[in-house]
């Protein structure tokens, strides 16, 4: 047997008695295994990479470049604004931050100049006030974040609204604790805010008339 091709079909050709006899043979191309398709793009298997980055973008799964959806945040300094009192974020020993859930458990992060703020920001947002809300606020020594629950804070601080506490991560005799903070930043409102008027301005004003 005797195989002839010739364009698009091949034969498949025999000799007999008769002279050459055959039919036609469509020529198929070879089958690549998968081993041998190097340098090859399989496009079909890579179909599913959109949808696997929308998932992962979604969990906010760390070291994608998203934030990790617990701790602290990164703060842009001299940029971020306080989110009660609109100053922007620049001292770096007496800031806070306050992360929440919402109702499909995402996170999110409100930024504050001073403790004080914070403090007020979370009495006036009740809502915020959940189990799995976290405080964050920096050691007045080192500028560390730390968790301002179990943190030990000092009065007497120069701080951007005047509240005056400096918070550490290590506790302290005469520190207070994160409940006595709130009690301090309260009554600083008391006394230095009667509807927008600090309250030894206008003292002071009374006494000279």
């Amino acid at each position: 047997m005797v195989e002839r091709g010739g364009g698009k079909f091949g034969a498949m050709a025999w000799r007999s008695a008769g002279g050459w006899k055959g039919r036609p043979v469509r020529l198929r191309r070879p089958l690549l295994r998968r081993g041998d398709r190097s340098g090859c793009v399989n496009w079909h298997t890579l179909s599913w990479l959109p949808a696997l980055l929308v998932l992962l973008l979604g969990l906010g799964i760390p070291g994608c470049g998203g934030d990790p959806g617990t701790g602290p945040a990164e703060v842009k300094w001299d940029r971020f604004a306080c989110d009660r009192c609109r100053m922007v974020l620049s001292d770096r020993q007496h800031s806070a931050q306050v992360r929440t859930r919402g109702g499909d458990r995402r996170s999110k992060v409100f930024f504050f100049d001073d403790v004080g703020c914070a403090i007020v920001w979370l009495r006036d947002h009740p809502s915020a006030n959940e189990p799995g809300t976290e405080i964050w606020v920096t050691d007045w020594r080192s500028g560390d974040w730390i968790d301002a629950r179990t943190a030990s804070f000092v009065r007497g601080q120069v701080t951007p609204m005047e509240y005056g506490l400096g918070a550490q991560s290590d506790p302290l005799v005469e520190g207070l604790t994160f409940e006595e903070a709130r009690a301090h930043v309260f009554d600083v409102e008391q006394r230095f805010n009667v509807h927008g008027v600090h309250l030894e301005a206008q003292g002071a004003s009374r006494s000279g008339d």
